[in-house]
Formats: structure tokens, C-alpha cells, sequence
């Protein structure tokens, strides 16, 4: 039985791997394992190529969004809008953060973005940050935010973790508000080898204070300033992000012709709903999403054909039993929870090749008979 992965670490670890063993032999030789030159270096590169000034990495994207929050002065009585299509790390950092998250609906357009059009009704005196989160690849219409953010005189947090290199109305993911939070988990676009994350932003006052955050509120060794924390970037991780930071167009590139060619296949399907890419946008496909029919039967078939697909995510933000203090209930976002028993993820990488897609989909439309 011939099997398709959701992703293939393995082929892309091939592209990179005798970089990186390089890479870490001289960090190994140096015994620069915190804070050596190739996390500035790193930095720079990602700055450069997201289109900030300021690039700070961090241990992970969940500690990129608090640390991003507590530099904005962001704390108890305060409140962060974000959609409940996201990750439980959006809202799990405004809680570690000590605010409040205040969930909006995402649109009923196929694209599962925030739905801008509802953020104003959410806003109240305590609100103080705005959280988009670009979702699968692509990034959330941060232009049509920025009037409501100016005129109540909130941030614009990005929460940029699945969008390394997506461009929107021409600019980069993570460069479109007053900053912005990105993962480097091992499965996104650009992924280490174990957690890792940063945070951007294009002000030097911003990137300062987030420094000294990460690392124990010190700017120097045992001044502490604030109470900080340790989430600072691992060199080897550094190293493996460099080296894979400089294909990573190519690699997006890749993805965009796989997510070109499912839309082809998948053009006379019925029941299945084809992501919409939003104008203006320039997609990466971290995920290549649909919606089907009876989800978890689907996809139970799929994996005993052997394809890796999965679900992003089957719960609201809202339903969470984490979340039940926040005070919604069933019903309070209904595009959302309408579309977290339809989605599906299929298999997309910048190495699948045409004979897995066409697998792939035959296994779908056997699964939907």
C-alpha cells in the first residue's frame, strides 16, 4: 500500500543536513550554546526577510506572543481580541500574560480567517491588543483592523506562526501590525529541529524590552530589571534555521504548484469545499485545508489507505474545557464551530509529488462515496 505523510520532515532534512552538521560542529567547538553568533546572525536574516527591523528569537511561538504582550505592557483588567479558529496558544499567552481573551467568530468565506467585520462589536474599554492570527499559510486582512486599532488606540498583535514568507498587498507576513509572533516548530514552513520561536517588530524601543523579557528581565548578567523569563533561542536551532531559511522560497514556491494542483484535481469533487485564497494575498500553504461531509469517517478511511491527513483544529477556542472561565457557550460562534467538524487537512510539502497528490485525492473521493 503506497502511503502519503501529512508532511515530510525527512526530505527536507536531506536538503539540509550536511549544512547543519557543519553548523554544528563549530558550535560545538566554540560551546556557544546560548546566545552565540549564530542567533544574531539568524536574527538578521529573518528580519531581512520577513521585512522588519528587529527579529528576537525566542524558545518557542507561545512565549513569543506573552513575551510580545508583557512588552507592550499588556496585564491584569486588559483584554486581547482573537478568533476562535486558532491554536489554544493564542489565548492560552494572553492568559499567561495575566489579560483576557475575547473571542470573535472567523469569516464564512473559506478562507477560516478572523472575520474583521466583527472586532469592533467585541471591543470595550479594556481592550488593548488585537490578535489576527494568519491562518494555514495565508495572512488575515491586517489593513482593514488598523482604522478600528488606531481610533481606540490598540496594537496589532500578528500572530504570524504559519506564515513564514507570505506576502499580503506586497508586504511580509509578521511586518503588518506593531508586531508580530512566529513558531518555528518543526512542522511549519520553516521549522527547527524542536521548539523555537521569535517575535518582530520595526521598533527598537519594542525589540528592547522583549530582550530582556526572554532572558530574565536583564539586559545585563544579574541586573534584572523585571521579572522576566528563559525563553531564549538555542544556537543549534539557530543553525538549522539559517540553513533552511535560504531555501525557503524555493520550498514555498513548491508548495504553492502542490496546493495549484489540488485545487485541479479537486476541481470536480461536489463535496469537497477548496480553500479560497483572499485578495491580495500571497499564499505559503502550511496546510492545504478542505471541507467534506461526515470529517471523521473520512479521514478514518483515508489513514487505512495510508494517507497522513489530519484536523486543524476540531475544537473552538470557546468549547475548550480550558476556556470554560471565558464564559461562552455553544452557539456564540457558529461559522466557526459549524466548519471545525468539516475541516481537513491533506497532505501538502514542497517534495510531495504529482503521483501521492493523485493518491491522495483517489483515496478522498473513495472516501466520500
Amino acid at each position: 500500500m503506497t502511503s502519503v505523510p501529512l508532511v515530510d520532515l525527512a526530505a527536507q532534512h536531506a536538503a539540509v543536513a550536511q549544512e547543519v552538521a557543519q553548523g554544528w560542529q563549530e558550535v560545538l567547538a566554540q560551546t556557544a550554546f546560548i546566545g552565540g553568533r549564530q542567533v544574531a546572525a539568524f536574527e538578521q536574516e529573518y528580519a531581512a526577510f520577513i521585512g522588519t527591523r528587529h527579529c528576537v528569537g525566542v524558545a518557542n511561538g507561545t512565549d513569543a506572543i506573552e513575551i510580545a504582550l508583557r512588552a507592550l505592557g499588556v496585564g491584569p483588567g486588559d483584554e486581547c481580541i482573537l478568533p476562535a479558529n486558532t491554536f489554544i496558544a493564542t489565548a492560552e499567552a494572553v492568559v499567561r500574560a495575566g489579560a483576557r481573551p475575547v473571542l470573535v467568530d472567523c469569516a464564512d468565506d473559506d478562507t477560516y480567517l478572523i472575520d474583521t467585520g466583527a472586532i469592533e462589536a467585541a471591543v470595550t474599554s479594556q481592550t488593548r491588543v488585537i490578535i489576527p492570527v494568519h491562518l494555514y499559510g495565508q495572512t488575515a486582512a491586517v489593513e482593514q483592523i488598523a482604522p478600528l486599532a488606531e481610533q481606540i488606540g490598540a496594537w496589532i498583535l500578528e500572530d504570524a506562526a504559519q506564515v513564514q514568507g507570505a506576502r499580503r498587498n506586497g508586504a511580509g507576513a509578521g511586518a503588518l501590525g506593531h508586531v508580530a509572533s512566529t513558531s518555528f516548530y518543526p512542522g511549519k514552513n520553516l521549522g527547527a529541529y524542536g521548539d523555537a520561536g521569535a517575535v518582530l517588530t520595526d521598533s527598537g524601543d519594542l525589540a528592547a524590552r522583549m530582550r530582556v523579557i526572554r532572558d530574565h528581565g536583564s539586559a545585563r548578567k544579574y541586573q534584572h530589571d523585571v521579572m522576566g523569563m528563559n525563553s531564549r533561542l538555542d544556537t543549534l536551532q539557530a543553525v538549522v534555521l539559517s540553513a533552511k531559511l535560504r531555501r525557503l522560497a524555493g520550498w514555498n514556491a513548491a508548495r504553492r504548484g502542490a496546493a495549484a494542483r489540488y485545487d485541479e484535481l479537486l476541481a470536480g469533487v461536489s463535496n469537497v469545499t477548496r480553500p479560497r485564497t483572499l485578495a491580495g494575498n500571497e499564499h505559503i500553504w502550511h496546510l492545504y485545508v478542505v471541507r467534506v461531509p461526515e470529517r471523521d469517517r473520512v479521514l478514518k478511511e483515508l489513514h487505512a489507505a495510508g494517507i497522513g491527513a489530519g484536523i486543524h483544529y476540531p475544537i473552538p477556542v470557546h468549547l475548550a474545557p480550558a476556556a470554560r472561565d471565558l464564559g461562552y457557550s455553544e452557539g456564540a460562534f457558529p461559522v466557526a464551530e459549524r466548519t471545525a467538524s468539516e475541516l481537513l487537512s491533506l497532505p501538502i510539502f514542497a517534495e510531495i509529488t504529482v503521483e501521492q497528490q493523485e493518491h491522495v485525492v483517489s483515496a478522498l473521493v473513495a472516501a466520500l462515496r
